[in-house]
């Protein structure tokens, strides 16, 4: 039987409930999840000899995937991905609103356990009629392949259990659990989720709650396990 771990987690620009900008800690938390695939959300990478995403890679040995989605001064804001595997492909998908801040998703294709992973991972929108459109977009650009697992995952950012986005995600996957993430400190919010096909696939799905995580971010990792 083969086992892949999976983890979807915003690393709120490696700022800390502590308001402190550490990417060593980041590190230490993504080194902790032990996963194989790594989905990061609200990367910001300062210009200059190491930025932080190859710092993260440095780290924790992983490929890195960039995908961001604007710049914040001088520095690029938005997706990743690690990898213990080298991608075999890596696609955008522009999730942007008018009016609104810049969104992106990632699309990635990985050789995981002599299989073939697709992993999408994105960061939603903060109103509501912004994250309806960019579900539907993501729905329409999803096209399942019969020799590849499809994973979604990444912050939602939806607080309403009944809203449309969750339901048409839940109708076009199968429904998954929904652990609470977010606030780190004292988590109420199910924001980062993670769906995959075939829902076989998927073995447990669990919040990461060191002591170093609760404190690096605002949001805790999620961590998925798939068995074949």
């Amino acid at each position: 039987m083969s086992t892949v771990r999976i983890a979807t987690y915003n690393i709120h620009e490696c700022t800390g409930r502590d308001r402190r900008i550490d990417p060593q800690r980041t590190a230490t938390v993504l080194v902790e999840l032990d996963a194989d695939v790594i989905a990061l959300q609200e990367l910001r990478s300062p210009h200059g000899a190491l930025q932080t995403l190859e710092f993260l890679a440095e780290r924790t040995g992983m490929f890195p995937v960039e995908g961001p989605t604007m710049l914040k001064g001088t520095a690029t804001y938005g997706n990743a991905m690690l990898s213990r595997t080298k991608p075999l492909e890596v696609r955008g998908i522009d999730l942007s609103v008018p009016r609104r801040e810049p969104r992106g998703a990632l699309d990635v294709r990985l050789p995981v356990a002599g299989r073939r992973l697709r992993v999408v991972a994105t960061h939603l929108g903060l109103r509501p009629a912004e994250r309806r459109r960019q579900v539907r977009r993501l729905l329409d650009h999803i096209v399942p392949c019969r020799d590849e697992t499809l994973l979604l995952t990444g912050d939602l950012n939806e607080w309403f259990l009944w809203g449309r986005p969750l339901r048409w995600l839940h109708a076009e996957f199968v429904e998954t659990p929904s652990p609470a993430t977010f606030p780190s400190g004292c988590p109420i919010f199910a924001l980062d989720r993670l769906w995959v096909r075939p829902r076989a696939t998927l073995s447990s799905l669990t919040v990461h709650r060191s002591p170093t995580a609760r404190i690096a971010s605002d949001h805790l990792p999620l961590v998925a396990t798939l068995r074949w």
